[in-house]
């Protein structure tokens, strides 16, 4: 295994434990994971520093950790939702990051995060006898999310651009 591989590894696990100790330390905070999307931020970045395949890994796995640790979210369908939801967040991210700007790629993984979402919650909840209308999507997608939107589309590329300046990106990719 190459050091840089090893490094990733490394991120990939620091990331995971932040994208289920930041949810955590929202609700203790008294903010809403739904508002703000704590696992998200974590996620993303996992797949900007590592790439695609840990920042789905990552994704995968964040919300099935922490539904076993916390009961948040619950495993289905919500948290087998979100471990779709995050995967195609740190893959289209990790992608679309080494080929256009970072708000570029922001935007597009974030949208094509919630078409998966989107699919996801039809094929799950209608497997569990439950509905989920395209006003619920809205609603929940984008309405209720706009402020975690906001903060990632702040966050992320803050990060983004301190990783760059001290060269931080090249020792991980």
């Amino acid at each position: 295994m190459k050091k840089t591989s090893t490094l990733r590894l490394v991120l990939a696990g620091l990331f995971t434990a932040m994208g289920v100790g930041l949810p955590i330390a929202f609700h203790a905070l008294s903010l809403s994971g739904t508002i703000f999307l704590p696992m998200h931020i974590p996620v993303l970045l996992c797949g900007i520093v590592c790439g695609w395949k840990y920042g789905m890994i990552t994704g995968i796995i964040v919300p099935i950790i922490s539904s076993f640790l916390t009961g948040m979210p619950p495993l289905y369908p919500v948290g087998a939702a979100m471990a779709l939801e995050l995967a195609a967040y740190g893959t289209f991210i990790g992608i679309l990051s080494r080929r256009m700007n970072i708000i570029a790629a922001l935007l597009g993984a974030m949208l094509g995060g919630r078409v998966v979402l989107g699919i996801s919650n039809v094929v799950l909840m209608g497997l569990a006898g439950k509905s989920y209308t395209f006003s619920a999507f809205i609603s929940g997608a984008f309405v209720t999310a706009f402020p975690g939107i906001i903060l990632q589309l702040v966050l992320i590329p803050s990060i983004y651009l301190i990783l760059e300046k001290n060269k931080l990106l090249d020792k991980a990719v």
